[in-house]
């Protein structure tokens, strides 16, 4: 006599839940174990929330040929930001060079405290692909957005005003210069220790202090009518935003940016960087696994 089986749907929910929990685990204890701990302090991070950003958005404008102001618009980030405390350190970065992952600096820091800089976008790239393969996580370079994100508070909005109806281009290069001159009137360019310009509301230290960081968002230059729509847009990955004092396009191999790459205002007083850790799988793993069971 045949036997008919019937679950009810929060059973078969549950009952589905725990062979997918099962299976997950099976899955895990079938990959190889974690690699060793590294022999160095891990970063310390800190974990910015979601939230809305009125923010400037990146790139190069232009009205009907006139340089403008980019736009500021309201961006909603839904999701958490995990980024390091800190910059980068000399000796942080010397450990990828004695692993000959990372190239040498042409001027070592004298201490090791000190925030890295003279450092390229490829080299910080090299520094991230690095620890990545030491730590098992997955660490990158902010985009600029994640590192407006980031900044809080101290995120400067360096726009200059331009409503693209300016007949005298002499006025604002005076404008610039006055405003770059007052910045490098008030700086000091000698890189401090990691820590040396104090937190911000999240705890992430020395933004927008005298090292600028490297983001993985390309140049980008957009042409608007005059009515303000967009009518073209080009990308250009060979040159990659900074962030500090003020935003800041430099060509990815440039050290120094004093010896040039910078295409625009006064260029930044040191390049260095900080990473963002992404959440790997196993990281998200038991909360998907939680929003799958029944409360």
């Amino acid at each position: 006599m045949a036997t008919t089986l019937r679950l009810s749907l929060p059973r078969l929910t549950t009952s589905l839940g725990l062979m997918f929990m099962a299976g997950a685990a099976a899955l895990l204890l079938a990959l190889p174990a974690h690699r060793n701990a590294p022999t160095f302090p891990l970063p310390q991070t800190a974990v910015v929330p979601p939230t809305t950003l009125l923010h400037r958005l990146d790139g190069e404008y232009s009205r009907a040929g006139r340089p403008v102001d980019a736009p500021r618009v309201a961006i909603e980030i839904r999701k958490p930001l995990e980024i390091m405390r800190y910059q980068v350190s000399a000796a942080d970065y010397a450990r990828c060079s004695a692993a000959g992952a990372c190239k040498r600096l042409d001027t070592p820091a004298s201490r090791g405290d000190l925030a890295v800089t003279g450092v390229s976008h490829a080299d910080a790239s090299d520094y991230a692909r690095w620890l990545s393969q030491e730590t098992g996580a997955v660490w990158r370079l902010p985009t600029d957005r994640e590192w407006a994100q980031a900044a809080g508070s101290r995120f400067v909005d360096d726009a200059r005003g331009l409503s693209g109806g300016e007949t005298n281009p002499a006025l604002r290069w005076l404008a610039d210069y006055e405003r770059e001159a007052n910045r490098k009137a008030a700086s000091n360019p000698a890189p401090r220790p990691v820590g040396s310009f104090g937190a911000n509301e999240y705890g992430v230290y020395d933004i927008a202090g005298n090292v600028w960081e490297w983001t993985q968002t390309c140049l980008r230059r957009v042409s608007l009518n005059a009515a303000g729509r967009t009518i073209g847009e080009t990308s250009n990955c060979g040159i990659y935003i900074v962030e500090g004092q003020h935003r800041a396009p430099m060509t990815f191999f440039i050290r120094n940016p004093k010896a040039g790459g910078c295409s625009v205002a006064t260029p930044p007083d040191n390049l260095g960087f900080r990473l963002v850790r992404e959440r790997s799988w196993r990281d998200r793993l038991p909360a998907s696994l939680g929003r799958l069971l029944p409360a």
